[in-house]
Formats: structure tokens, C-alpha cells, sequence
């Protein structure tokens, strides 16, 4: 024969070369599904690959001015860094991982410079400049030094400083001092304490030889003056330190008897307040006291002594009758040492005369005290103690608790406690008072939050979120239009009705001139093909062979 039929077979094989014909035989409307579905799912896939390569970004730098940001960015734009923004521009957040990297190699570039310029003025000094100009970059470099001293305070936000340093001439008399002022704005929310004021003002007068403390302002940025003319006294502004002693005189007399009494009554069962009355006040006298000399010779303090004496006589003169007697000196008298006293005898003529003289004039020391007194600051001058002392827990034999009043034994024992504990005394005024009154203690409600709305559940949600969402937009996607497009496109041809096999088989055939030698493959494609439509309906099979005999068409 010089045709033969070619069957086909009811399940035929994939074509690939027929899926774009097969594809372009679906309706327009089927088209368009498909397509938007494949460009929703490349979308998908992009957006999960983008949101999964961003990673976790930190603040690389923050308080920028809008130049370094500029040229941060550039930097980072050349290094092909990612980057983002935060807080309206001030901070600039680079991936994690790329922190330490990108600072070291911006750093190595000079960045962020900084709006306050410092010391590095003084590097840049022009040829032929005046002696005004390089004191005034002197200046400013210094002004500049004592701002980044200033802002690194985690109070501060930003600092200005302003320096008046008169210029000095050979009249030391006639030299002015130097005076700074400090402009101060400070972080929302943030104040500073008496004692950061004084080391501000400390810090800029020892930064400029010869500055007084007086002689610094510190302001704030709403214009309040921060600092005070007795900043730079040592025995004024004590405010602050005096409230701060008087706190720890307190607090360490609460805990020696929080320390003293909790063993005893457990550890919630105590209460204790102690106010301390302290004297500051600084007072100084002097007195001088004189006390007569006393007592014996020997305990008298002697000072000075004079003594002056003299003594002058003359020869005697001749008296009496003219003769050998006269010329004669005088019988000194005589007197018997026993009997009658006899009259003494006449003087035979005149005797010589004499004088003397003798002052004594003596000094003594005058007794002088001098006593100066300074009374200490910072005494104690009363002590009052408050205790509050709960009720005492008794379990019964039948394990229920109940409250019992301590004794009044008991009471004066702690009494006694506390006042050994703060050091009691009764002349200076202090008081103790403990009492026992049952604690009113409210019971805490237990939160069961459920697991959905813990912490560590949310974050996790948090994280999953995206994700979760790219992947159901993506089977939604998927099933909602690329599946139903594909279905339509490979779906097989509509099986013929029973009685219309032979007409479907007969109108399918195709005429094909029979090769001389049928090739293996082929052949036996086509033997099963006829022989599965033998099996399935032979009368059909029946009938196309009677007209191969008899030569006509079925």
C-alpha cells in the first residue's frame, strides 16, 4: 500500500514546541490574568529579596550638621555603602555590619568635621599675618576647644563660648582680667545639678591663665543664669551638699534600724522614718582674759627688776678745848655686861657723817588668755524615729494564719532597739515613737498575658510579618490567576461521545505514504495506538479494515 493511516492516540505526549501555540489560543481575557499573575509574583520575589538583603541598620553618626551629612553621604555613595536617614536628617544609619568599617575609613578622610573648629586653626597659619589676627586665632581655637569639652556632657546638646581676654601691657596694676560667658542647650528633658554647673565654670577657668571663677556666666538656652557670683567660693552654694548630708544622715540611720529589727520581725513587716535636724550654722569668737598674779613667790611670773644704790659720808671735824685732849681721837664707850648701867661718857669732840640710798624697782607678768572658738557645721542637733511594727502571723493546728498584737513587752524591747540604734539622747531633744498596727497589704493580681501577646511573640511577629505577607500575596497570586491560565492551556481535548469514535477516528486520520522500511519507534507507537482503539471499540476498527479491503473511504 502506497498510503497508510497514522492513529493518534488518546494520550498523546507533551508537546513542547506547542506550548506558546497553545498559550496563544487562550482568550484575550486569560491572557491578561496570566500575564499580570507572572508580574505580581516577580514582584513578590523582589520585594522578599530586597526586604531580606537590608538587614539591621545602626546609627552611624547622629547631630549632624547639613554639611558633614552632605559629604558623609558622598562618601558612603563613592563606597557603595547603604544608607539611611533618621530623625529628620541628623542621623545617618548604615547596615550593622558595615558600622566599624565605614567609620575607620571615614575617619581616615577627615569626617564628620565638625562645625566647631579647634586648635587646627593654628596649622593653617598664613604668611605675614598680624599680631591681632593670630591672638584672635588663638581665641577662637580656644573658645572652640572648651565647646567640645562642654558638649561631650550627656546633657548638652550644643555650646557656645564666648572669651574676653583683654590685651596685656607692662602695668600690672592696669591689667584687666579675663571673663568668659557659656551659652548652654541642653537636651530636651535634661537639666544640670548645681555641682555640673560648678565643673563647667571650673573647666573654663582653669582652660584661661589668670580667670577668676567669678568672672564665668553660664547660661541656659532659655536665657537663665545657671551660675552664681559665690560659684567660685568654697564656703558658699552649699545647698545642694547640705541636703545631701542631711539625706545620708537619714538614710543611714533608717538602715541601721531596718538592719537591727528586720530578724526580728521579718522582712516585711517594718516601716521606719528618721528625721534628722542638723545645725549648719558657722559661727567664730574670740576672747581675751587678764588675771591678777597669784599665790606664792614662786608661781609669780617676773618680769623685769631694778635696783639701784647709793652711799656717800664726810670726815669729822675737830671740836673741843685746844690742847693734847683734843688731839686725841675719842675712848669708844663701854658698857659693864652685868650690874648697874653706868652713864656714858661725854663726847670729846666731833665724828664723821654719812648717807645711803636704795630703790628696787620690780616687774611682773599680767596674765592674757586668748581663745578663739569655731563651732563645727554639720551637727547633729535632733533626732526624730518613727517605727511602724506589723502585727505578728500565729498559724494554728489547722494551718490558719491570723493576725496577733505584740505584747507590751515586746513593744518596749524594740523601743529600746531603736533608741541604741540612732544613738538616743534624751537632753538633746530626741524622740522615738514604735507602735504595732496591722499592714494593710493588697493583694497583686496576678497578669496571665496570653502567649499571643507576649514580647517575645510579638517581635516575632513583627519580623515575620513581611515575609508572611509577600508569601500569601504570592500563592494568592498564583493560584488566583497563573494556575487557572496554565489549567486552560494544557488541558486535553474533550473525549468523543460513544457512537461518534469512528467519525472522530475517521476524520483525525491522516493519510500518510507508507515507507518502504517503518522505523522501529514509530511502528510501535502506531501498533499500540491500534491496538488500544481495537480494545476500546472494535467495531470501529471492524469497519475501517472492510474498507481497506474493498477500497473505498468509511
Amino acid at each position: 500500500m502506497d498510503n497508510a493511516v497514522a492513529l493518534k492516540s488518546p494520550n498523546p505526549p507533551a508537546d513542547p514546541a506547542g506550548l506558546g501555540s497553545r498559550l496563544a489560543a487562550l482568550p484575550a481575557k486569560s491572557k491578561f490574568t496570566l500575564g499580570l499573575g507572572l508580574a505580581a509574583l516577580v514582584g513578590v520575589v523582589l520585594a522578599m529579596s530586597m526586604w531580606s538583603s537590608q538587614g539591621d541598620y545602626k546609627v552611624l553618626y547622629a547631630n549632624l550638621s547639613d554639611k558633614d551629612g552632605g559629604a558623609i553621604i558622598a562618601q558612603l555613595s563613592q563606597m557603595n555603602v547603604p544608607y539611611r536617614h533618621a530623625d529628620g536628617g541628623a542621623a545617618i544609619l548604615v547596615p550593622a555590619a558595615k558600622v566599624h568599617d565605614a567609620r575607620l575609613k571615614l575617619a581616615s578622610l577627615g569626617l564628620p568635621k565638625g562645625s566647631v573648629v579647634g586648635f587646627e586653626l593654628m596649622d593653617n597659619s598664613r604668611f605675614g599675618q598680624t599680631q591681632f589676627q593670630e591672638r584672635l586665632t588663638f581665641q577662637r581655637g580656644l573658645e572652640g576647644e572648651l565647646t567640645r569639652s562642654i558638649t561631650s556632657m550627656a546633657a548638652v546638646q550644643s555650646a557656645r563660648v564666648h572669651l574676653a581676654l583683654p590685651n596685656q601691657n607692662g602695668f600690672f596694676r592696669e591689667q584687666q582680667k579675663p571673663s568668659a560667658s557659656v551659652l548652654l542647650s541642653l537636651h530636651p528633658g535634661r537639666t544640670l545639678d548645681r555641682a555640673q554647673v560648678a565643673g563647667i565654670v571650673h573647666l573654663v577657668s582653669s582652660s584661661v591663665p589668670e580667670m577668676n571663677p567669678k568672672a564665668v556666666s553660664v547660661l541656659d538656652q532659655s536665657g537663665a543664669l545657671l551660675s552664681s557670683p559665690a560659684e567660685g567660693n568654697a564656703g558658699a552654694g552649699l545647698d545642694a551638699q547640705q541636703l545631701q548630708y542631711v539625706n545620708q544622715i537619714e538614710s543611714g540611720y533608717s538602715k541601721r534600724i531596718f538592719e537591727l529589727l528586720e530578724p526580728v520581725v521579718g522582712r516585711e513587716n517594718l516601716r521606719a522614718t528618721v528625721t534628722a535636724d542638723v545645725d549648719f550654722a558657722q559661727s567664730e569668737a574670740t576672747s581675751e582674759e587678764f588675771k591678777p598674779n597669784q599665790g606664792n613667790g614662786a608661781s609669780v611670773a617676773l618680769r623685769s627688776q631694778q635696783t639701784t644704790e647709793s652711799s656717800g659720808g664726810s670726815a669729822a671735824t675737830p671740836s673741843g678745848v685746844p690742847g693734847a685732849a683734843s688731839n686725841q681721837p675719842p675712848v669708844p664707850a663701854t658698857a659693864p655686861l652685868t650690874g648697874a648701867a653706868q652713864p656714858l661718857q661725854a663726847a670729846q669732840g666731833g665724828g664723821a657723817s654719812s648717807s645711803s640710798r636704795r630703790d628696787a624697782v620690780t616687774n611682773y607678768e599680767v596674765d592674757k588668755t586668748v581663745r578663739v572658738t569655731r563651732n563645727a557645721t554639720g551637727t547633729v542637733k535632733r533626732l526624730n524615729a518613727a517605727v511602724v511594727v506589723n502585727n505578728r502571723s500565729v498559724t494554728d493546728a489547722k494551718g490558719k494564719t491570723t493576725q496577733v498584737p505584740l505584747s507590751t513587752d515586746e513593744m518596749d524591747k524594740l523601743t529600746a532597739l531603736v533608741q541604741e540604734s540612732i544613738g538616743f539622747n534624751k537632753e538633746r531633744g530626741d524622740s522615738v515613737k514604735v507602735i504595732n498596727a496591722p499592714f494593710k497589704i493588697e493583694p497583686v493580681a496576678k497578669l496571665d498575658t496570653p502567649w499571643w501577646k507576649q514580647p517575645e511573640v510579638v517581635d516575632m511577629l513583627r519580623a515575620a510579618a513581611v515575609p508572611a505577607g509577600l508569601a500569601l500575596v504570592a500563592l494568592l497570586v498564583f493560584f488566583g490567576a497563573v494556575r487557572p491560565a496554565l489549567k486552560a492551556a494544557f488541558a486535553p481535548a474533550a473525549a468523543p461521545a460513544p457512537g461518534s469514535n469512528l467519525n472522530a477516528v475517521v476524520s483525525d486520520a491522516e493519510l500518510l505514504p507508507v515507507p518502504a522500511r517503518l522505523e522501529a519507534p514509530k511502528m510501535s507507537e502506531q501498533l499500540i495506538g491500534a491496538r488500544v482503539l481495537a480494545k476500546e471499540n472494535p467495531a470501529a476498527v471492524a469497519s475501517i479494515v472492510r474498507g481497506w479491503v474493498s477500497g473505498s473511504e468509511g
